[in-house]
């Protein structure tokens, strides 16, 4: 890959972390779906709170919570600071942790660095992450293998991200083909690979068509948290896409709607709950719509910056949260929450 090709995805991946960090780029008129749900309040739960517990799975490595991390970054040295912060929190709280996307370093092998955690999260399952497009682009297995291997990952997440590679000044619009390859890549690794949206959400029947094509979990990514069209117009400096980004503020399927469709579609895969998670009740809804994990991506970046302490605190807070529901409907696991009829329309 040519190395100046890495130059300009690292000065990317610092001006999106500035960007999520100091700009309004929630996406504007939509929301999770979220807040149509409401727990049913048990008056008397009949349980011990100490007796909760919520421990889970994923990728064939046990969790102390059904918690995650979504990727975000990587590929700078202030990202390579976040990385191990939250890979030293999400180690110590038992939670599952995504890296963002691994091109810069494959571009730039000096920026390795800025994705390995490993040394301070030797247990929990960790991501590798890649955009799905640059499989149009030069990329294939060996690309793929090696995000996995330098970032000792152990598995693959592969993003999909047309609308922010429109409104991006270098992005890669040629999404043609795609599932074909995606389904190349998930028979020809040696790990799980998955497919993610990063903020418009996925449809039931396109999981259904990614999971048919070897998706080993989806993570439905939707609408109502950041919005990458709105951190790509802060980028841009084309004054048309710049005002077009307004019309698309807006845009995507809710949080909540997708995980309902892709549970409904899917039965039995794997999905991740993800897109503008605040707290332990919207992770719980997540589950309770039909997640097995639920993900937090900007909500946590802020403490990610300043300290691996205050990044625990966020992590505890958020759990106490979950279990409070748990204890507030009268459920002791998590899959007692998954399948009781506990969850309501407002």
């Amino acid at each position: 890959m040519k190395d100046n090709g890495g130059r300009q995805t690292e000065q990317r991946k610092a001006e999106h972390i500035d960007i999520c960090l100091n700009r309004d780029v929630a996406g504007q008129g939509v929301s999770t779906g979220l807040d149509a749900y409401r727990f049913r309040h048990n008056a008397l739960p009949e349980i011990d709170f100490s007796d909760i517990r919520l421990d889970s799975s994923f990728i064939d490595k046990e969790l102390r919570v059904p918690l995650m991390i979504s990727s975000m970054t990587g590929g700078t040295k202030e990202a390579a600071d976040i990385n191990r912060r939250i890979a030293q929190a999400a180690e110590r709280r038992g939670w599952a942790m995504g890296l963002g996307s691994v091109r810069a370093a494959i571009e730039q092998p000096g920026l390795v660095g800025t994705f390995q955690v490993r040394d301070v999260a030797p247990t929990i399952p960790v991501l590798a992450n890649l955009g799905a497009v640059q499989l149009n682009y030069g990329y294939g297995v060996d690309q793929c293998r090696q995000a996995v291997e330098l970032s000792g990952a152990d598995g693959l997440v592969l993003h999909l991200n047309s609308l922010q590679e429109l409104f991006q000044p270098e992005g890669n619009t040629n999404f043609k083909g795609l599932l074909n390859k995606i389904e190349r890549i998930c028979h020809a690794l040696a790990v799980p690979v998955g497919v993610k949206e990063v903020g418009w959400g996925i449809r039931g029947d396109l999981a259904h068509a990614l999971h048919e094509a070897g998706a080993a979990f989806i993570d439905v990514a939707g609408a109502g948290g950041t919005s990458w069209s709105q951190v790509e117009k802060y980028r841009s400096h084309d004054p048309i896409r710049s005002i077009a980004a307004e019309a698309f503020a807006g845009w995507g399927l809710p949080t909540a709607e997708c995980i309902r469709e892709v549970r409904s579609s899917l039965p039995d895969a794997f999905v991740i709950g993800s897109g503008g998670l605040a707290n332990g009740v919207d992770a719980a809804k997540a589950l309770a719509l039909g997640a097995d994990l639920a993900a937090f991506g900007r909500s946590v970046l802020a403490s990610a910056v300043q300290s691996v302490e205050q990044l625990e605190r966020l992590f505890e807070r958020i759990e106490f949260e979950l279990k409070a529901v748990l204890f507030a409907t009268g459920m002791t696991t998590i899959q007692q929450l998954k399948a009781g009829d506990v969850l309501g329309r407002c």
